[in-house]
């Protein structure tokens, strides 16, 4: 035997019941120690948190340790997935029990229970990764971004192109001055693609065994079950969800907020197209998310640099066409785009921030602007599993919540415009038609105090509020 090995055995024995860590090259090449794992736990397993948690799984370092979802039809396939991870349908119990054996937490519920979801993880430690909306009301957003501050966590919101290639491009080129400074942006999406406007079905179902309304409820106020809702058109609704431009603005918006480095509006207005009933009589369901809409958002100068309009079109609304855009090729893709027209020219990208494109689309090939900013071959997911490991304040995170916080504030801005132009008053008049103006400070409409009731909602009994 020789002194190496002795010594080796020696130090061991020493230890007796105590422990030491591995040192990575004893393990050898591609081994993960066990103090280098991230103990993930899945708050909704189902549809869009069954993707998020195979996202994680691509990363060694990652480590399914528990599932959570109100409904065991949707958690099927992920308990197949991962069968050692213990499985919970309220995500409070599963935190109270599982909480020593959980670093970090994937969110990816129904947009109205992503903050309460996510505060109760920080509150813990935990790191946390939450679908995009953040949110469903602007008070949870900035509550949000202070909590994960507060808490020294690891934090990333779930709108994956924001660590793709195509933004850091255009953030390049646009701090390379090839489009000079930003004045607008038009961004638009095909959604819908469920249903909007059309109102909350007038009756109820039988709940099926597998679900636990009450629990998908969480901090709504109790009202009937009925199938339409569950387990994806529950996004047409206000109560629930937050229609087109919440499902699609942080994948569009995303790189135009980047590039230009936007931060919060100062007013906003818009319009809405609702279904007909029938001939010539417009459907009132102020209830429901519109079948389409237009929106406008203002931005203030910051230092020197002039103010930047953002539109917004969805529902099949598109923007006018730029001329240096030849008449067959394509204005993003099928699911939407942006188009950043600067003093000096203008940028285009589809959605994701995918195929950045000078205008004409000639000078894209033309360039040589020198790549200044880190790219994220690992991808989003795995940016945050790595964060995590890393610790508050390492890494840089594509979308933290210090961002992703006032990005979805500005989502949801114009989703507080589009309800506020649905209200009536009590003589049937639309009065709620106008230019609203924002103090982002205070989180308050300045000139019509009745659109302030869609700034923070009130949370049910049983429910803690932010």
């Amino acid at each position: 035997m020789n002194k190496t090995r002795r010594n080796f055995i020696k130090n061991a024995a020493v230890a007796g019941a105590g422990f030491f860590i591995v040192p990575r090259h004893v393990l050898g090449r591609g081994y993960v120690a066990p103090s280098d794992k991230l103990n993930i736990a899945g708050i909704g397993a189902g549809g869009k948190g069954e993707s998020d948690l195979t996202g994680f799984a691509a990363s060694p370092k990652a480590n399914i340790v528990a599932l959570c979802d109100v409904d065991d039809r949707q958690a099927v396939k992920s308990r197949k997935t991962f069968p050692k991870a213990k499985y919970y349908k309220d995500f409070r119990e599963m935190l109270d029990k599982e909480g020593k054996n959980i670093d970090a937490c994937s969110i990816s519920t129904p947009d109205h229970t992503h903050a309460v979801a996510t505060i109760a993880a920080m509150q813990l430690g935990k790191h946390v990764y939450t679908q995009k909306p953040l949110t469903h009301d602007i008070y949870e957003a900035r509550r949000l971004t202070e909590a994960a501050k507060q808490y020294k966590v690891v934090t990333q919101m779930g709108n994956q192109g924001s660590s793709g290639e195509g933004v850091r491009k255009m953030m390049e080129w646009y701090k390379a001055g090839l489009i000079g400074d930003a004045t607008e942006i038009h961004c638009w999406t095909n959604r819908p693609v469920w249903p909007q406007g059309f109102g909350k079905p007038k009756t109820k179902d039988d709940v099926p065994k597998e679900l636990d309304w009450d629990l998908w409820l969480g901090p709504n106020e109790f009202e009937e079950y009925h199938k339409e809702y569950v387990p994806f058109n529950w996004r047409g609704f206000w109560t629930f969800g937050t229609g087109a431009l919440g499902d699609m603005a942080c994948h569009i918006i995303d790189p135009a907020f980047k590039t230009v480095g936007l931060t919060y509006p100062t007013s906003v207005e818009c319009s809405v197209a609702n279904l007909y009933e029938q001939m010539w009589t417009p459907s009132y369901h102020p209830e429901s998310c519109p079948a389409a809409s237009s929106l406008k958002l203002d931005f203030p100068e910051v230092d020197g640099k002039p103010a930047v309009k953002l539109y917004w079109m969805d529902g099949g609304l598109l923007p006018e066409r730029p001329a240096e855009l030849g008449p067959d090729e394509p204005m993003g893709d099928d699911g939407g785009g942006a188009i950043i027209i600067g003093t000096k020219g203008k940028m285009m990208c589809s959605t994701y921030g995918e195929n950045p494109t000078l205008l004409p689309s000639s000078k894209t090939k033309e360039i040589n602007v020198p790549q200044t900013l880190k790219r994220v071959p690992e991808g989003h997911y795995v940016q945050w599993v790595n964060g995590c490991i890393a610790g508050y304040g390492k890494n840089e995170l594509s979308s933290s919540f210090e961002y992703a916080g006032p990005l979805t504030e500005t989502i949801l801005m114009g989703n507080l415009a589009l309800r506020v132009f649905q209200l009536k008053d009590a003589s049937g008049k639309f009065s709620g038609r106008k230019k609203l103006l924002w103090d982002a400070k205070n989180m308050k409409i300045t000139n019509y105090d009745e659109a302030n009731q869609f700034v923070k909602r009130e949370y049910r009994n049983g429910w803690k509020s932010l």
